[in-house]
């Protein structure tokens, strides 16, 4: 027994030794990425484009093995400022990230927010894509000109649905249609959902006349027909789908929207670095570069002090254009 007792204490001091390049070999470890305990904050309802967006990158940045266990959580409420609210009153918590985009830019204006994503800390914007215009299968608007037809005879008796407050990239995209059609956007009764995934049970059941959403958020409905693809907001069309541009329909509109990730404020230099560097060896992954093609997403990768300038731009844009219609 005395004799064990030496060899097992060697033993296990190989092990100990030994242990840490199994572990960490071809993990995030080795470029630093690793963030235990990091959370990925959802600021709507699941399934909308906020939400689609950050599982996507922790997906992905897990299995890119940049870091592991991220878990992503739902807050929603008020068009994601009770998130945003909930992010600045975490300040300098570098292991909390927040998926955002134009909505909460919009929603932190029309909810008249004490807190704005000026209080944040802005680590990238990710994606910039197009939003579409569609209908349920069963709708019995067919193509664009028959949907903005009927619109036009009585815009306050078709409710028009968004997955974003007023000021957010929904609203602006429909009320933006309907000034190019020659309709007073005052007069569009505009019907907002706290996200993509809200909206489209309204759409399917007919609630609404129309949705407008992130092209991402409806790709596999379109796909399956459950919804009608009936134009795109943006200067193309989106490889893949069957779907004018509403410019080439005739309406004077190029609009697309974009989401980012922001975190709280307060935090060191080397706790903002740690994320934005997560975020740079994700954007540079085959997996992520992979899911920018599978959901229709542009790449529109930018960090931080850039990214803080587009910020406060897009603000200074959403009052101008609110203003420009009248709302």
């Amino acid at each position: 027994m005395r004799l064990r007792t030496p060899l097992a204490l060697l033993g296990a001091a190989l092990l100990v030794l030994a242990g840490p390049p199994l572990l960490t070999s071809g993990s995030g470890a080795d470029t630093g990425t690793q963030i235990p305990g990091l959370r990925f904050m959802v600021p709507n309802t699941p399934g909308g484009g906020y939400d689609i967006t950050a599982r996507t990158a922790a997906k992905d940045a897990e299995d890119a093995g940049l870091t592991h266990n991220i878990e992503v959580f739902n807050l929603p409420g008020a068009g994601g400022t009770v998130g945003l609210t909930r992010l600045v009153g975490e300040h300098g918590n570098g292991k909390l990230a927040m998926s955002m985009g134009l909505g909460v830019v919009g929603a932190a204006r029309s909810n008249h927010s004490p807190k704005t994503l000026a209080d944040t800390t802005p680590i990238a914007r990710l994606t910039e894509e197009q939003d579409v215009v569609v209908v349920a299968k069963d709708s019995p608007y067919q193509t664009i000109g028959d949907l903005v037809d009927a619109w036009k005879k009585n815009p306050g008796k078709m409710p028009v649905g968004g997955g974003s407050s007023p000021g957010g990239p929904d609203h602006i995209a429909p009320m933006l249609m309907a000034r190019a059609a020659g309709i007073e956007p005052k007069k569009v009764n505009y019907v907002p959902f706290d996200g993509g995934g809200e909206l489209l049970a309204s759409i399917l059941g007919n609630k609404v006349a129309f949705g407008v959403s992130g092209v991402g958020e409806y790709l596999d409905q379109i796909k399956s027909g459950e919804l009608r693809l009936l134009a795109v907001t943006g200067p193309k069309r989106v490889k893949g789908l069957d779907g004018p541009t509403l410019k080439e329909s005739g309406y004077d509109v190029n609009f697309t929207n974009w989401r980012g990730i922001v975190a709280p404020p307060g935090l060191s230099e080397a706790e903002r670095d740690k994320l934005t560097g997560l975020v740079e060896k994700l954007h540079a992954s085959d997996e992520w570069q992979k899911s920018l093609k599978k959901n229709g997403w542009e790449d529109a990768f930018t960090t931080g002090a850039e990214f803080g300038d587009f910020l406060a731009a897009q603000d200074k844009r959403v009052v101008s254009v609110l203003k420009e219609l009248g709302l």
